[in-house]
């Protein structure tokens, strides 16, 4: 089963804050585009959320009144305060699409919808921000991404699969070991991700694996580190520690207790 890292923190606090749902995009744009994404809350009289967000390798590309833009695969946990009552729409691209879509490589900065869509696109933001049916705002977005698409092309396509075969196998936790899988030698998975996803091969690999973590400790606060270390692959226990900590900000022993004292999912 093909694993898709959602990678959002502290999941039952985030289910008693906003509604997330997911959305099919217009038939044309399915062999770039995987799914839209709507968050709506209402805070009002409550005090604001700060979601936290693990890293994917995904270009998003958000409709926000807080942080509208083109989004290319990071490295950092992404941070989004919810206040008052709002609703964002959320592109997500297949990994290793965007460039055969948009014309130019993902970006580490974050782009001005304008700068990639054209001036439509702030017309597309005000008019998406303030539809109050959820397929006004798909609508919306189909139109503006549904104009002139292109074919998937030879390079983008092999990337999505390589993504999709480390997402569909566990097992897959060194480079090597998904080069002897694909078939391409280490150099070769090293251009094709820098060229069409914007990361390495190694930090799609541990992308998933720390996905994986953050999920499994969520739903089992109690479920031994060690354990869950020779699981994921990692070499030792300490070394999945570190790799959790650097990532995820807080340790795993520490993001477990607070899933303990967090509220029903």
């Amino acid at each position: 089963m093909e694993r898709i890292a959602q990678g959002i923190l502290d999941e039952r606090t985030a289910a008693s804050t906003f509604e997330l749902t997911r959305h099919e995009p217009a038939e044309p744009l399915r062999p770039f585009v995987r799914y839209y994404w709507i968050v709506r809350w209402d805070l009002r009289g409550r005090p604001p959320h700060r979601q936290r967000v693990l890293p994917n390798l995904s270009v998003h590309v958000s409709f926000s009144r807080a942080a509208s833009g083109v989004w290319g695969p990071s490295r950092e946990v992404f941070s989004y305060l919810l206040e008052g009552r709002d609703q964002v729409l959320g592109v997500r691209f297949h990994p290793g699409c965007f460039r055969s879509f948009a014309g130019r490589p993902p970006d580490e900065r974050t782009l001005p919808l304008a700068d990639v869509f054209g001036p439509q696109a702030v017309e597309t933001e005000a008019a998406v921000l303030a539809a109050r049916a959820t397929g006004e705002m798909v609508r919306l977005t189909d139109e503006l991404l549904g104009k002139d698409v292109p074919e998937l092309d030879a390079a983008g396509a092999q990337a999505r699969e390589v993504v999709r075969l480390i997402a569909s196998d566990p097992l897959l936790t060194r480079v090597d070991a998904l080069a002897d899988a694909t078939g391409l030698s280490v150099r070769t998975l090293q251009r094709l991700f820098a060229d069409q996803i914007g990361v390495s091969p190694k930090w799609a690999i541990r992308v998933h694996r720390l996905n994986d973590a953050a999920r499994r400790i969520a739903d089992d606060p109690g479920l031994g580190h060690a354990r869950l270390a020779n699981e994921l692959g990692y070499s030792d226990q300490a070394h999945f520690v570190r790799d959790f900590t650097t990532v995820v900000g807080t340790s795993p022993a520490r993001y477990a207790r607070t899933q303990r004292t967090a509220g029903p999912a």
